[in-house]
């Protein structure tokens, strides 16, 4: 009788969110195999049909897919290994929309993140992370020829992160957020080349231990990563050049702007698909941006509203480098249009769907 009175009132505590976590939960190191390699990507698979519309893209679309290089740019992505980098880890099929971004990195509060990382690219690369805590050594950007985790082509460094209160959810967050991390050898060229991927940090006793799995309150969750990459300061624009077909001019503005790919997770038009989820569940939303003063986006949903630290919404807004949290409870069933409300950036194709069941 004692023992059930004992557990009936640390339900209640728990319940009601005196304590945002078990006392009793031990803290873990979170290991990663990560290494960046060159991959043949494909902005827009489908090609030539547009996914949303069941029809052969316009002309206006065929600038971005078809014109100049096309659709198939050499790229530097991170990809994750088993132990020791013997194979590459396939992605679970709750992931499968995660396109050119990175492994997700997950720890909780008090944890502390290990990183083995190779670089297998032709040029330096490195791992930078936003919001957990590191020493300069790990902190994977140069430093006046310092030894700070910016990593030669066919080198290794292990990074090693902690996760302390700071790099968790603050008082007004859900039970996880989302940070990035990206190479910071040379940023803008790095980033636009591909290197980049989500962090997601829970608070103590919210993380699953299965793999690609969400938080314990969540059913469901997805990332979206809105960005322009330009293909035009890409480190492996020479090499994309010879592929070229048409006008290969670097300093013509046509042959520019067909490298500008608006994309959601480094895919165009419809092309980020799996965004699937049943009517009712518990739904997050990582959203995150990176670009240049062009890449303000807005994020909308039709067909459903969301909470972000309270407000109810179905736009929000992002910045290069930020990221918001999002909660969605989906109450109609339909394929439902997902996209950036910046007109320009929608035609262009930074648009896809989401799928209620």
């Amino acid at each position: 009788m004692f023992k059930q009175i004992i557990s009936s009132l640390i339900a209640i505590i728990i319940g009601y969110g005196l304590f945002s976590q078990p006392i009793w939960a031990k803290s873990q190191d979170r290991v990663y195999w990560i290494a960046a390699d060159e991959v043949q990507w494909d902005y827009a698979p489908s090609f030539p049909v547009d996914p949303m519309s069941g029809a052969e893209f316009t002309e206006d679309q065929r600038v971005f897919v078809e014109q100049g290089i096309g659709r198939l740019y050499l790229k530097s992505v991170y990809q994750e290994y088993t132990e020791g980098f013997s194979t590459v880890k396939q992605r679970a099929p709750s992931e499968t929309h995660l396109g050119i971004l990175g492994p997700v990195i997950r720890a909780e509060v008090g944890d502390k993140i290990i990183v083995h990382f190779k670089n297998n690219t032709r040029f330096p690369a490195s791992i930078h992370p936003h919001g957990v805590r590191y020493a300069k050594v790990h902190e994977g950007a140069p430093d006046k020829g310092q030894s700070s985790g910016v990593v030669a082509p066919g080198e290794t460094h292990t990074y090693q992160w902690d996760v302390p209160e700071r790099a968790g959810p603050g008082p007004n967050d859900p039970s996880s957020i989302v940070w990035l991390y990206h190479s910071h050898a040379d940023t803008t060229v790095d980033t636009n080349s591909g290197l980049v991927g989500p962090i997601v940090i829970a608070r103590k006793g919210f993380m699953r231990l299965a793999d690609a799995m969400p938080p314990k309150d969540v059913n469901r969750e997805f990332f979206s990563l809105f960005a322009v990459f330009d293909e035009n300061v890409s480190a492996h624009l020479n090499t994309n050049l010879s592929a070229c077909s048409g006008i290969c001019d670097v300093d013509d503005e046509t042959f520019q702007e067909s490298n500008l790919m608006h994309g959601i997770n480094g895919l165009v038009y419809s092309n980020n698909r799996n965004y699937v989820m049943q009517k009712g569940d518990k739904v997050r939303w990582y959203i995150m941006a990176l670009g240049t003063e062009v890449d303000l986006h807005t994020p909308h949903w039709h067909g459903a509203t969301l909470l972000h630290n309270g407000n109810r919404l179905d736009v929000i807004e992002v910045l290069p480098a930020a990221t918001k949290t999002l909660d969605m409870q989906p109450d109609v069933e339909g394929n439902w249009m997902y996209h950036c409300h910046v007109n320009d950036h929608l035609d262009a194709g930074m648009t896809t769907m989401f799928t209620v069941e």
